[in-house]
């Protein structure tokens, strides 16, 4: 598998936005995103693609 996860700083430059938007995308279950041992949350590359996809879509 090579589905490449991304930190919360990371994301948030891929979608330029705040720390606060990006958690508030997560916890409406809007971006998906994994927990990595006890603390350390990641976000899948996939899922920012699939939530830039259906912004666009809803766009359309």
């Amino acid at each position: 598998m090579s589905a490449e996860l991304l930190t919360v700083p990371e994301a948030m430059a891929v979608l330029k936005v705040s720390r606060w938007t990006l958690y508030n995308l997560i916890r409406s279950g809007e971006l998906s995103s994994v927990i990595v041992g006890v603390r350390c949350r990641r976000i899948p590359q996939t899922a920012l693609s699939d939530y830039v996809t259906r912004l666009c879509e809803e766009a359309a």
